[in-house]
């Protein structure tokens, strides 16, 4: 059978393009100092588990700036607060050039995460503000390939140019990646502004206006049983998929003696994986339920991370790095799809919230697993982030059928 055409225009489909761009950017900047920890180590005379705040920094501010952009992005338009933010980037990345300790480096990476922080939420939910409901999940998938292409183009950057370079530069490449998209993307708000007879480069959101006070908003959102459920979810995938991730170079590195270079292009097949999931989404989406999506993805992740935790030899961690990003975007693009769901009468809010709780999640995994791995070492942290993947995937398909059942109850005629 013929696959149906999209229904999204020409201009539509670019404003999508260069929102993919600015997922990756955002991406590419939270996962740039991965594959550097070492070297920040050695250079900052500290240990790894202290050079790993570049990192946590970063998620912590970056989940907590989300309870912000959710309603200013309801209040004064998405892709409005999208395009200044990505500009506001380059500013903490130009920062990073002119440090000369780590605590200088942790405001850059501070000032940088406050900006990126609108970018992927607020871009989830003006997609689901614009596109239709039959198309949505493979849309995000579409968006995805640029969030996915960043986490690994951020770690084969951070590594690539640390050990070339030096590490600043990968933070130069960074601002300029920032004044780039955000420069295009203010092109591209301004002729939706002119196709839609607004005057001037301000106005009005995009979509509706403001919907109550935020508190309100928020208290209402968390009333729904359902989205405690994705929250909870959410919070312990950013744990133990981003804080496994972010020593998985630092492992190979020290475990398996590769370069900061081959760490971090090993690593970066996470993102390659990543991409081939959201190529072959519109297939799978297609023939899987979202329950056995989610199963497949915990599974993918749980036998990839045992790999790369107890190799003894290289080779198979090309392939497992590979599966293990095609697994966990199995996984999120689920999550993400029912996060864009929770509450259509404020999404921005409702999705900031979805984000808040994954990078917040990611900031307590990063913490624990750097502390862990100087008590336990790294190869048992993965080895559990990916058993607690494995636990997740079979929890929330667990959750998927108990709610179609109470919603194939409640729609049934008594």
């Amino acid at each position: 059978m013929k696959p149906e055409a999209s229904s999204l225009s020409i201009a539509k489909r670019r404003s999508i393009w260069l929102l993919s761009l600015a997922t990756f950017s955002s991406m590419a900047a939270q996962r740039v100092c991965d594959a550097m920890l070492p070297e920040l180590s050695r250079v900052f005379a500290v240990s790894l588990g202290q050079a790993a705040q570049v990192v946590s920094v970063f998620a912590i501010v970056y989940g907590v700036l989300q309870l912000f952009y959710g309603p200013l992005g309801d209040r004064l338009g998405k892709f409005r607060v999208i395009a200044f933010a990505t500009l506001a980037c380059s500013v903490g990345n130009l920062l990073a050039l002119l440090v000369s300790g780590l605590d200088g480096l942790l405001v850059s990476r501070a000032l940088v995460a406050m900006g990126a922080a609108a970018i992927i939420p607020l871009s989830l939910a003006w997609i689901g503000d614009s596109v239709p409901a039959k198309e949505l999940q493979e849309t995000l998938a579409r968006v995805g390939l640029g969030t996915t292409l960043g986490v690994g183009g951020g770690q084969l950057v951070g590594g690539l140019l640390t050990d070339t370079l030096g590490w600043r530069w990968a933070f130069a490449f960074l601002a300029l990646l920032f004044c780039v998209v955000g420069a295009l993307l203010l092109d591209d708000l301004g002729r939706q502004r002119k196709a839609l007879g607004l005057p001037g480069a301000g106005g009005a959101p995009a979509a509706g206006p403001a919907r109550g006070p935020y508190l309100a908003q928020v208290w209402a959102i968390l009333g729904l049983r359902w989205t405690r459920v994705i929250l909870l979810v959410g919070l312990a995938e950013g744990a133990a998929g981003f804080g496994a991730l972010a020593i998985w170079a630092a492992h190979l590195h020290r475990a398996l003696g590769f370069s900061l270079s081959a760490a971090g292009a090993v690593v970066a097949l996470f993102g390659v994986g990543g991409m081939l999931y959201m190529v072959l989404a519109r297939q799978l989406i297609r023939r899987m339920h979202p329950r056995e999506l989610v199963r497949l993805g915990g599974v993918l992740v749980f036998v990839s991370a045992l790999v790369i935790a107890l190799t003894p030899v290289a080779w198979p961690t090309i392939p497992a790095s590979l599966v293990a990003g095609f697994g966990f975007f199995t996984f999120h693009n689920v999550m993400q799809a029912n996060a864009t769901q929770m509450a259509p009468a404020a999404r921005g809010t409702a999705v900031s919230l979805f984000a808040a709780s994954l990078f917040l999640g990611q900031s307590l995994g990063v913490q624990l697993a750097a502390g862990l791995v100087d008590r336990l070492g790294s190869a048992p942290v993965i080895a559990m982030g990916g058993t607690v993947l494995l636990a997740l995937g079979f929890l929330f398909a667990g959750a998927l059928r108990q709610r179609e059942h109470g919603l194939a109850s409640a729609a049934a005629p008594s």
